[in-house]
């Protein structure tokens, strides 16, 4: 591409404004204030593509790939195949991991050992199992997908899918695309901030870029808030400095940056100043975020005794709500562990006792303070786990090996219907099926997307639908070619929204 063409594409709106009204002033001051400029055009409904239903989003996500069988789709029939193999047309040929190819007990059929009660909402019902014994009280909320897919079988590559819409590393995450899309609402916290909570089984890493801005202007990356230390690294500032030094400093750096932002119009120099600018003012609204003594012996009650130790599953939930009432378009919270290969029982049973009070808590909290309403609640993995076991199914030490064909997340709040199920596996939950009982095979198309069925990319479109973006009109210009978080697929699940 015509070097000097490249440079006008990644000219931004504001520099365009700042060089044709009042010049490099204007730049400097967009540079120092951000987007607050125009925040107040971004949360009105004629900023958006249509009326939004959802001011923030919440996504507790559960890294590893839970397993559906054991958590949320029953599946009784199963038990009847307690150990025979899979059947042929059950499978079809698809795809299994290289650790069960080859698996010399061939892949026998693993049911639920657990128990599972029907809460029954409305004209529907929702079965949950006895290892989530609070989330099942507040399933009246909870939209329950079954038939979430994805293609990527593997857990990095599926993470990164789900998360920022390609399997290939280096694109923008949800949150950052939500911070561009959207701006702020406070000016004094992070648009986009995650936690990562304790683990037992910490089996997989979490890399940045799943929270990164990919080619996104940096100051929309997520901000990883830690539960030891400072919340945000380097947030005091060091010994002998003080707060007028650091303004000094930050005075000092911002000129060198403008600089350099005249001298070659490089859009990241404006985003460098709009960091240090947010960090200053965090080391006066974070402490006051992290500080949990004004929390009430009630609210405690609800979130359960863990919410009392930083980092935990809990008390990450419950800073969730903090974000979300000052103002924090999207928090997410990754728990990792749910990787079952082996000794699925007791590792399921400690994630579960780790996430289900939590996770309760965070729905009853936010619809008590009047904020579920407008505030999107989202729980799932990257896939689910297989009907057939690895290892040994009768020494109770077995595990269950990756599975996107079909999965469960669930939804709440936000403008979701609440109290339902959507989408249906068959008796194996192998394959997602139709009405009459009909092996499906869905497209991650927009144009041949099946009824009763859930992309990835449907689920992303619809979490942006619900914030009032069209995910078609959100696109970012890199390299000579328009980007969207969806790519060139996703529907919007309208059959989910109230």
């Amino acid at each position: 591409m015509n070097p000097i063409r490249e440079h006008q594409l990644m000219m931004t709106r504001r520099q365009l404004f700042g060089r044709s009204a009042l010049g490099v002033g204007t730049a400097a001051m967009a540079g120092l204030m951000g987007r607050s400029l125009f925040a107040e055009d971004s949360n009105t409904p004629e900023g958006l593509h249509q009326a939004a239903k959802a001011k923030r989003v919440i996504y507790l996500f559960m890294s590893g790939g839970p397993s559906h069988h054991d958590l949320w789709d029953y599946k009784p029939k199963m038990k009847e195949m307690s150990g025979q193999q899979l059947p042929d047309h059950v499978r079809n040929g698809q795809r299994v991991t290289g650790m069960t190819a080859n698996q010399k007990n061939g892949l026998p059929v693993a049911p639920t050992k657990y128990k599972f009660t029907k809460q029954e909402n409305n004209d529907q019902g929702v079965w949950v199992s006895e290892l989530l014994p609070h989330t099942a009280k507040v399933a009246k909320e909870l939209c329950v997908v079954h038939s979430t897919f994805t293609e990527a079988i593997n857990h990095d590559p599926a993470i990164t899918y789900i998360q920022t819409g390609s399997q290939i590393p280096g694109r923008p995450s949800l949150g950052a695309w939500l911070s561009y899309g959207l701006g702020t609402m406070n000016e004094d916290l992070p648009h986009y901030v995650v936690m990562h909570a304790k683990t037992s089984f910490p089996e997989q890493s979490l890399f940045n870029r799943l929270w990164g801005t990919g080619f996104l202007p940096s100051d929309h990356q997520g901000i990883l808030l830690r539960s030891q230390g400072d919340p945000v690294l380097y947030l005091s500032n060091p010994a002998g400095v003080s707060r007028n030094d650091r303004r000094h400093q930050l005075d000092a750096l911002a000129a060198i940056n403008q600089a350099q932002y005249e001298r070659f119009g490089d859009p990241e120099m404006l985003s460098r100043i709009q960091q240090h600018e947010m960090a200053y003012r965090m080391q006066s609204s974070v402490p006051a975020l992290m500080d949990l003594t004004q929390e009430s012996e009630e609210t405690f009650a609800l979130y359960g005794e863990d919410a009392r130790q930083p980092g935990t599953f809990a008390a990450c939930c419950l800073n969730a709500r903090r974000l979300a009432e000052r103002g924090v378009r999207n928090i997410q919270i990754f728990h990792r562990g749910w990787d079952a290969h082996g000794n699925l029982p007791r590792e399921h049973e400690s994630q579960c006792k780790d996430i289900d009070q939590g996770s309760a808590a965070l729905i009853q909290d936010l619809k008590r303070r009047g904020m579920l309403e407008d505030t999107l609640v989202i729980w799932g993995g990257e896939f689910g786990r297989t009907a057939y076991c690895q290892g040994n199914l009768s020494a109770d030490n077995y595990g269950r090996d990756h599975h996107p064909r079909c999965f469960t997340v669930w939804m709440a709040g936000g403008g979701i219907k609440p109290g339902i199920t959507y989408g249906q596996t068959d008796d194996y939950g192998y394959n997602i099926v139709d009405a009459d009982g009909n092996t499906l095979t869905p497209q991650p198309s927009k144009e041949k997307w099946t009824p009763g069925t859930m992309h990835i990319h449907d689920l992303n479109a619809t979490i942006l639908h619900l914030l009032g973006i069209d995910h078609t009109r959100l696109t970012y210009r890199y390299q000579g070619r328009d980007f969207r978080l969806t790519d060139v697929h996703g529907h919007v699940l309208h059959d989910l929204i109230a």
